[in-house]
């Protein structure tokens, strides 16, 4: 039934922000044992494997509106499922970013102010880079992302390791850009934190939706144009 890939979307989504948000509010530097931007970066691409194992049977473990219409773009996924599969994914992300906020807020000294893991531009950028750079960034991440899941899902890939090279390429793309924009490449990822936040972080969430939408479709069509055939893929049944 749809409905259990809608609940799979909206349970793989809330792990992906969970752990990956959680890891940089509540772990990235705590006190001596912090796990630093490498350890973030592992965490968004360990929730993207783990998930896709446990959930990519059932409805693809896309747990990104940009993956859904960037696999829509290359034809490995039903425009009618866009919207269903897009809003399961927001509500995933903003209940983990609910979550977090009650586990986080049990510390002393806790300033949701502070970022709360939001994405950001110009001030609200780690590295301070500028609107334009950020937004070149999450096209370009997003895109290759989406290029990396259509071939590791191709018929002719390696069957059994889409998982770990989706995952694996989340790493990578964190390790580049955390300082840039803090890594969105996902539109629900970076809502749910933003809602918490509030002001600059919604002011800004524009931009974290609309420059992974069109690398996701970049990256889709680019590939779909490269590849021999888009594999028969349908329903979303394949992890990414």
């Amino acid at each position: 039934m749809d409905t259990k890939k809608y609940a799979a979307e909206a349970i793989g989504t809330f792990w992906l922000t969970f752990a990956g948000c959680g890891s940089a509010v509540i772990a990235a530097a705590f006190p001596q044992v912090g796990i630093g931007l490498v350890g973030v970066s592992f965490a968004f691409g360990l929730s993207v494997v783990t998930m896709a194992y446990a959930i990519g049977h059932i409805s693809g473990c896309h747990l990104n509106p940009a993956v859904t219409v960037g696999l829509a773009a290359g034809g490995r996924f039903p425009t009618g499922q866009i919207a269903p599969y897009i809003i399961a994914q927001v509500i995933g992300a903003v209940a983990a970013a609910a979550l977090l906020y009650v586990i986080a807020s049990g510390a002393a000294g806790f300033d949701v102010t502070k970022g709360f893991a939001s994405n950001g531009y110009d001030a609200h950028s780690p590295g301070k880079y500028s609107m334009v750079a950020c937004f070149i960034t999450e096209v370009v991440m997003t895109m290759m992302f989406l290029f990396i899941i259509m071939g590791a899902t191709h018929g002719k890939a390696p069957a059994g390791f889409a998982p770990l090279a989706i995952g694996l390429a989340l790493v990578m793309i964190h390790l580049v850009s955390i300082p840039v924009t803090n890594t969105s490449v996902n539109p629900a990822r970076s809502t749910g934190p933003a809602l918490f936040v509030g002001g600059w972080a919604l002011a800004q969430l524009w931009l974290f939706w609309v420059a992974p939408l069109i690398g996701g479709v970049l990256g889709g069509v680019i590939y779909r144009w490269l590849s021999e055939e888009p594999s028969g893929v349908v329903e979303g049944r394949r992890p990414a």
